[in-house]
C-alpha cells in the first residue's frame, strides 16, 4: 500500500463494510472510520432517529454533507449503504484511494439483515428490500475500483480477496 493511501469500502447493509473494515485497517495498519458513525456524531442521533424525525432524503442529504466534508487520510473507510447517492460526496472518497465494492445477493443479505426496519436503512417509504437493491447495484459498480463477491465466503476469504485486489491495483 502506497502511504496517504485510503480504502473505501461500498455496498448495501449487511455486505460486512464495518467488520471487514476493522480487520483491513488492522492488516494494513491504516486508522478506520465508519461515516455512518460521523453522521450519528454530527446529528447527535441514531440514523433512525433521523429519519423518524424527517426522512431518509433527510439522511441521504445529510450523508453526502458529511462525506464531502471528510478529510480521511490513511483509513479504512466504511461507508453508509446509501453513500453512492452523492456524487460530491463519493468525488471526495475517491480522492484518498480505491473503491472496494463488497458485492453480497439480496439472499445473502436477507439472512444477514433481521432488523431492516429498524436498522436506519435510507429508503422510500415502502420501497422493498429487493427494489433497493436493485436501485443501488449499478451506482455501487459504477463507483468500484474492485469487485468482491462475498457470498459463501467467510470473513477471511473476503479479506483475501480484497487484499489481492489492492496488490493488483499497485
Amino acid at each position: 500500500m502506497k502511504k496517504n493511501k485510503s480504502i473505501v469500502l461500498i455496498g448495501m447493509p449487511g455486505a460486512g463494510k464495518s467488520t471487514l473494515g476493522v480487520l483491513l485497517a488492522k492488516e494494513l495498519a491504516l486508522d478506520f472510520v465508519d461515516t455512518d458513525v460521523l453522521i450519528q456524531l454530527r446529528e447527535s442521533k441514531t440514523l433512525q432517529e433521523i429519519m423518524d424525525e424527517s426522512d431518509y432524503l433527510n439522511l441521504r442529504r445529510i450523508e453526502g454533507e458529511v462525506i464531502a466534508d471528510a478529510d480521511l487520510p490513511n483509513h479504512v473507510i466504511a461507508t453508509g449503504g446509501s453513500v453512492v447517492y452523492s456524487e460530491e460526496g463519493m468525488a471526495n472518497l475517491q480522492r484518498f484511494g480505491p473503491v472496494v465494492f463488497l458485492n453480497c445477493s439480496a439472499d445473502e443479505l436477507r439472512r444477514r439483515i433481521h432488523n431492516y426496519e429498524s436498522r436506519g436503512i435510507a429508503k422510500a417509504p415502502g420501497q422493498s428490500f429487493e427494489e433497493l437493491f436493485a436501485e443501488r447495484q449499478a451506482l455501487y459498480r459504477k463507483y468500484a475500483d474492485i469487485t468482491v463477491d462475498c457470498d459463501g465466503r467467510d470473513l477471511q476469504q473476503v479479506l483475501d480477496r480484497v487484499l489481492v485486489g489492492l496488490k493488483a491495483l499497485n
